[in-house]
Parts: structure tokens; C-alpha cells; sequence
């Protein structure tokens, strides 16, 4: 198979901060993968230095995955596996290269990608709603992004800074009044003790969980925040792949499976089952990324619990579609394999 390296620079509508930075701009890497019949798959690559990926590094990771390319794509399993055991730390590079393989098989068969997994999104509970993403700002900023959000029913509002609670009773008023449902990502910003009173002074807001409240790597305080806090606790930064979920399992209530983090539809679906395994709720999350990435963890929603795909939504030069959106739930199209146009 020849692979393909391209630039994929996306630009956001609005500078999206969270607790630890604000970004106006995603570097991410388009990947085209060739097989000898003429056919191809796209894949995508968002990387985040919180995770230790550049541009630089995914670039330099999938020169070098070219050369452990079988020529049969159909050996998804094969690749993928000999991809992570080569390149344990180059997740999104990983992850694009599964994506294009996913979306080449998938199209050579000439079904929808949710049909080679198996999937039914047209079920009942099948297609999910995403939420969508109201990144930290002025309070002014912050209702006029709510207010451009008036079709999406849930929201979820970043947090994690030391006014967060002012932020959220002042713009707490606004989605109190469309009847929104809120979720809430601290994205690691609190320690344990803050985390408890700021979750327990949420209670009034209608918030169905809180993500990631205090930083990774503390199961024991994640544990603490979970005993003494009515809200469901989901985390995010402290789950990478489906070797982190059993340790997490008892101390919080579901986990975020990104496929930049964990490398790709194979290994999401290996967490999606270990986390089932252990009764634990599932989102489906994203970096910003294109409409391909987004789209190729849309096919996994069926799987799951919730949805955070929107970071297609957040951007203004999306040069491709895919799965769609009305009124928040995602719709996808019966194009063969990813279904990007």
C-alpha cells in the first residue's frame, strides 16, 4: 500500500481555552492510503502536546509506519497491532493510518463503515447526540457561544479555573432558561478538595456529569471526589487506551474514548468492551479535528453512552463532510466506508 502525507491545518471560530491553554489553530496530518487496485482510504491525525505528539513527530512516525504496510488491507488486526507494538507512543499517528485502513476495506466491500462493524445506528438508541463544546471566556463570550448553540440540547461548558463557579452561574442562567442539558470538564483543573465543593455547589445547574475533575494519575483522589459527590464522574486524561480501565474501574463512572489517544477503531473497541465488562459508562470524545476523524468515531456511537464529537462544528475550513448534525444528533450517510466527501 503507498501511503500519503498531507497538511491539514484547521482553523478555529473562536480561540477554544481550556484549563491548561487556548489554541486558535490545529496542525492535524491528512493520511491517503493506496492499495494496489486504485483504491484508497483517508485517515487523520490530530496531535496534542499534552500527549507528547507534534506535527513533526507524527510526520517523522508515519514515514516510518510506511514501511510495515502489508499489502492486504483487510489484515487490519495485523497492522494495527504491529503499528502499536513499534510505535506505542505515536497515538495519532497510529490512529490515522487505522482510520484510512477501516475506511479502504470498507469501500472496497462498498458498505458503510457501521455496517462492516456491525453496527445499526438507525436503531433505537443507535445515533447519538453530541454535545457541544462552550470553551472557557468572558461570560459575555461565553452566552454569545451558547446563544449561536441554541440547536444543540446539551452542552458541555469547560471549567477549571479559579472562578469557574461565577462562570457558571452566570451563564447558568441562560441555558437554565432553553432547558439545555449541561456537562461539565474541569479538564484536570481542580484538586480533590475544590473538586468536591465545586461539585457539590453544582447540584442546582441540572449538570449530568463532571469530566475529569482533578489531574491524572490519582485514583485514589478520584475515588474520594466519587464518594462524595452526587454527580457521575467521567474521565478523560486518566484513560488512554483499554490497559488503564481496569485500575479505574470502582473509582469513577465511565471513561473518554478518543481515537487520537487511543489509537484508532481498533483499540476503541477493545476499550469499549473492557469498560462494558466493567459496568462502567462510555462517551466518545474528539480533539479538533476534521470530518474525517469525526466521522469515524460517529460509526462507533452506537456502542456507546454519550457523544462529544463536535470538533468538526468548532472550525471554519472544514475542507471535507461527513457525518452531519441536526438538532445534535449525528446522522450518518449510506457512502461507502467513512462516507467523506
Amino acid at each position: 500500500m503507498n501511503l500519503i502525507i498531507k497538511s491539514l491545518n484547521l482553523k478555529l471560530k473562536y480561540p477554544f481555552r481550556i484549563s491548561r491553554e487556548t489554541k486558535t489553530i490545529q496542525n492535524n496530518i491528512l493520511v491517503i492510503l493506496e492499495d494496489e487496485d486504485g483504491i484508497y482510504g483517508i485517515g487523520e491525525a490530530a496531535p496534542v502536546k499534552y500527549y507528547g505528539e507534534y506535527v513533526k513527530s507524527v510526520r517523522a512516525a508515519l514515514r516510518r509506519m510506511s514501511k510495515f504496510l502489508i499489502n492486504d488491507p483487510f489484515h487490519i488486526e495485523d497492522i494495527t497491532n504491529g503499528l502499536q507494538s513499534r510505535f506505542p507512543a505515536d497515538a495519532s499517528a497510529r490512529a490515522s493510518v487505522d482510520i484510512a485502513l477501516h475506511d479502504l476495506v470498507a469501500k472496497k466491500l462498498n458498505i458503510p463503515l457501521y455496517k462492516f462493524l456491525g453496527l445499526n445506528p438507525s436503531a433505537s438508541g443507535g445515533s447519538k447526540v453530541t454535545s457541544f463544546t462552550i470553551g472557557l471566556d468572558s461570560i459575555d463570550m461565553m452566552c454569545k457561544k451558547i446563544e449561536e448553540a441554541k440547536d444543540f440540547p446539551i452542552l458541555k461548558i469547560k471549567l477549571g479555573v479559579k472562578n469557574d463557579l461565577k462562570l457558571l452561574e452566570a451563564i447558568g442562567r441562560k441555558i437554565r432558561m432553553r432547558r439545555t442539558t449541561i456537562r461539565i470538564d474541569a479538564n484536570a483543573g481542580w484538586t480533590v478538595k475544590e473538586a468536591i465543593k465545586k461539585i457539590n455547589a453544582m447540584k442546582d445547574f441540572g449538570v449530568e456529569f463532571v469530566e475529569q475533575p482533578i489531574p491524572p494519575g490519582n485514583i485514589d483522589g478520584l475515588k474520594k471526589v466519587r464518594d462524595n459527590v452526587d454527580l457521575p464522574i467521567i474521565v478523560d486524561e486518566d484513560v488512554k487506551t483499554s490497559k488503564d480501565i481496569i485500575s479505574l474501574a470502582g473509582a469513577v463512572d465511565g471513561i473518554n474514548i478518543k481515537l487520537m489517544k487511543c489509537g484508532g477503531i481498533r483499540e476503541a473497541l477493545r476499550m469499549i468492551n473492557i469498560a462494558r465488562a466493567h459496568k462502567l459508562k462510555i462517551m466518545l470524545g474528539c480533539m479538533i479535528e476534521s470530518s474525517i476523524s469525526i466521522t469515524a468515531a460517529a460509526h462507533l456511537t452506537p456502542l456507546v453512552d454519550y457523544a462529544d464529537l463536535d470538533g468538526n462544528i468548532l472550525i471554519t475550513n472544514d475542507p471535507f463532510t461527513g457525518v452531519t448534525v441536526e438538532r445534535g444528533k449525528l446522522l450518518l450517510s449510506e457512502r461507502e466506508g467513512l462516507g467523506i466527501m
